[in-house]
């Protein structure tokens, strides 16, 4: 066992934080608690016997965030009595959120330096994912339901009888959103492993049959527990990483196939079509998705205070009145309801939400860190790199898409993940030999 976790270790990661770290993103999905004392001291061994950390200038520009976002949580601190309700506490444990993160980003660079050792640790995550299939599956198929607990309750998974919300798949997670997100992240990985075991295949390499069984396997379950969840970030996450991991050598002939392939559902959906066409589309494609995808020509049915715009146009009006140092952590969700008379937890974006949460310059500059870490990633040709190298783009992309209309990061299995997509890719060089 140790022999095999041993295996491609990058030659800066310290052996026990790279048994750890492995260990850590494979049972991430199933447990919190124990990902993260395994993930703990992965990184306390990565944060080892390195140079240090401001000769990065992504870490300077992270601690500056810090820095803002501790001022912030003060300021909130301050003027807490002018808003009823609302904790000074509150605002403290929101940076939870973030700074152990930012630390997280630096020391998890030593197991992420290279493409063997991100390939290893992206089929961890995709062996982490099984859990996720069988207790979702088995929550709407096979009616299994819990809470189901180990060692006198550190490990609970809840899996409401049904769903949650009803009739969608939540599985392990307990709620359907988050399992969607995190199915999402884990998709291009997985397709990247199905076209590595197509290759090895192809080439009649000892074991390749079983292995393509076992991923493809995987692939059904997978695709079936993203449209059982009836999310529609999730549908279009699923469509998104395609191509992406396919890379551009194949999308002379995948996009129009994809195209093609959505043209019933864009007919079924979309206003002003006429009925002639409208009719057999519907017909075609399964009513759960045009049904679903349809609610977007609806949403004047729905309450006004429910709806996404509702809610950023609130986020903006507040930004507005305190843009430089915020209303403090979680503030949204006493504010909003005293405005328009509906809770909401957060803002359903995640600029939003920092903006709010820690002012302006700190959501500018974290959200412009991403953007360039991706934008960085493409130009760089990590697009159009092996298999795994561009289902590790991928999946940062979409998890960074998904939270444009969500934010799953407030799960912590999500945030870490995220955290270890983004390390990934400032690992990345053009050279296989070059490391962090």
């Amino acid at each position: 066992m140790l022999e095999r976790l041993d295996g491609q270790r990058p030659e800066r990661a310290d052996p026990l934080g790279w048994r750890c770290f492995q260990l850590g993103v494979f049972v991430l999905p199933s447990s919190a608690l124990f990902a993260g004392l395994l993930l703990l001291v992965a990184l306390i061994q990565g944060s080892r016997r390195r140079s240090p950390w401001w000769h990065d200038r992504v870490n300077v520009l992270l601690a500056v965030i810090a820095g803002l976002m501790v001022l912030g949580a003060a300021a909130a601190g301050l003027r807490a009595d002018a808003l009823p309700g609302y904790g000074p506490a509150l605002a403290w444990l929101g940076l939870f959120n973030w700074l152990p993160f930012f630390w997280a980003f630096w020391g998890f660079q030593p197991y992420l330096a290279d493409g063997a050792a991100r390939r290893r640790v992206a089929l961890a995550l995709v062996a982490g994912t099984v859990p996720v299939l069988v207790t979702g599956l088995g929550q709407l198929l096979l009616g299994w339901h819990g809470p189901w607990q180990i060692l006198g309750g550190a490990v609970i998974w809840h899996l409401r009888e049904g769903g949650n919300p009803e009739g969608r798949l939540s599985g392990l997670f307990d709620y359907a959103n988050i399992t969607a997100a995190w199915l999402s992240l884990s998709w291009p990985l997985l397709l990247a492993a199905a076209l590595a075991c197509w290759q090895r295949w192809r080439q009649r390499l000892p074991g390749s049959p079983w292995r393509l069984l076992v991923v493809l396997a995987l692939v059904v379950a997978q695709l079936a527990s993203l449209y059982l969840t009836d999310s529609r970030n999730a549908w279009g996450a699923m469509l998104l990483a395609v191509p992406l991991v396919a890379g551009p050598g194949s999308w002379l002939w995948l996009l129009p196939l994809l195209l093609l392939a959505l043209l019933p559902v864009a007919l079924a959906v979309l206003p002003g079509v006429p009925a002639l066409l409208q009719e057999p589309a519907r017909a075609l494609v399964p009513q759960s998705i045009w049904g679903r995808l349809n609610d977007l020509n609806h949403q004047s049915q729905r309450k006004l205070a429910s709806l996404r715009i509702t809610q950023w146009s609130v986020a903006s009006g507040l930004i507005a009145e305190r843009p430089w140092l915020g209303w403090g952590a979680a503030a949204f969700s006493v504010i909003y309801p005293l405005r328009t008379g509906r809770w909401h937890g957060h803002t359903h974006n995640i600029a939003f939400d920092l903006a709010i949460s820690h002012g302006l310059p700190a959501a500018l500059l974290l959200v412009a860190l991403v953007l360039w870490l991706l934008i960085r990633g493409a130009r760089q040709g990590m697009v159009n790199g092996p298999v795994f190298d561009r289902a590790w783009w991928a999946a940062a992309l979409v998890l960074a898409v998904l939270h444009a209309s969500d934010i799953p990061m407030y799960d912590s299995r999500i945030n870490i993940a995220g955290w270890i997509l983004l390390a990934g890719l400032r690992c990345w060089r053009p050279q296989p030999r070059a490391s962090c």
